[in-house]
């Protein structure tokens, strides 16, 4: 499944995972790292253990960030989820697809020890939050078969090498930041699975939202993370195609299915070739899957 919309849930918070089901998120992701002081990790461990075994039978799916594996705190977080079944692992603070390979073998052996299926649980790593990654990125081909996307983040970035914000003036976020997320876009592609665009931390700015995950989508990303249950009506609507799109994808296909072979057609005074057919077909299998 390509998630459209993703939402951060504090792993310490009954009452916000309760109220997130009824987001229409595609995606809930229950929070140990961040959102939870380490005070309270134990008690958020127990929580998010005890809200994935109740629900067996998921509307949405619900994926675990742990803490980064290079802490102490990973293997905890690890140990008392997979035996709960979680969709998936959303992994911060990565440096390289060896710490996806790595994450695996943990997977692997808490999967055995707790009956879970073999690889049933996936990975994604939000491949942006140290130098070290942007270096990286375009190595995750064939690293797992548990990687399922790969995001990006710039506020760890900026924290990491000791920036005062990662905007310019006009609120663009500087170039630095820009180049970390086409290079978590390319690397996403390069690998075979799809790109997940970064928070819009303002949740109340609704206008700048519903431009940032537009131009996420033409940008190719497949769909964005929110940190809010009010943003994931505009971030599943900017990454539905709508009717007009809808309507000339399948014009594409119809002219390309009717040249019987031909590798370029003419469409509404276009010249149109095969890059074109398959942008046309992505667009419907988006349209398909949500």
């Amino acid at each position: 499944m390509t998630f459209r919309s993703l939402l951060f849930v504090p792993g310490d918070s009954e009452r916000k995972m309760v109220k997130a089901e009824t987001s229409g998120a595609d995606a809930l992701v229950l929070d140990l790292e961040d959102a939870v002081e380490v005070s309270r990790l134990p008690v958020a461990r127990q929580m998010v253990h005890d809200y994935l075994k109740q629900r067996q039978d998921r509307r949405q799916k619900l994926w675990v960030r742990i803490n980064p594996l290079d802490t102490a705190l990973a293997l905890d977080d690890l140990a008392a989820v997979v035996k709960a079944a979680p969709d998936g692992i959303l992994l911060p603070k990565g440096s390289s697809a060896q710490e996806i390979v790595r994450l695996g073998f943990f997977l692997d052996a808490l999967e055995a020890r707790d009956g879970v299926e073999k690889g049933a649980i996936a990975i994604m790593p939000v491949a942006t939050e140290t130098p070290s990654a942007l270096f990286s990125l375009g190595g995750y081909k064939d690293c797992s078969p548990r990687l399922h996307a790969l995001t990006w983040g710039a506020e760890d970035l900026a924290a990491a090498i000791g920036a005062s914000t990662n905007r310019v003036e006009n609120g663009e976020y500087e170039f630095t930041y820009q180049l970390a997320r086409s290079l978590c876009l390319l690397g996403a592609h390069a690998a075979g699975v799809p790109a997940i665009d970064t928070v819009w931390s303002n949740f109340r700015d609704k206008e700048g939202l519903e431009k940032d995950a537009i131009r996420a989508r033409k940008a190719g990303f497949s769909g964005k993370i929110a940190i809010h249950p009010d943003q994931i009506a505009i971030i599943n609507q900017a990454f539905t195609p709508d009717a007009a799109e809808l309507n000339y994808a399948k014009a594409v296909v119809e002219a390309f299915e009717k040249a019987d072979g031909a590798g370029t057609v003419q469409l509404e005074g276009q010249m149109l070739d095969r890059p074109h057919l398959k942008q046309a077909m992505q667009i419907l299998a988006r349209m398909e899957q949500a």
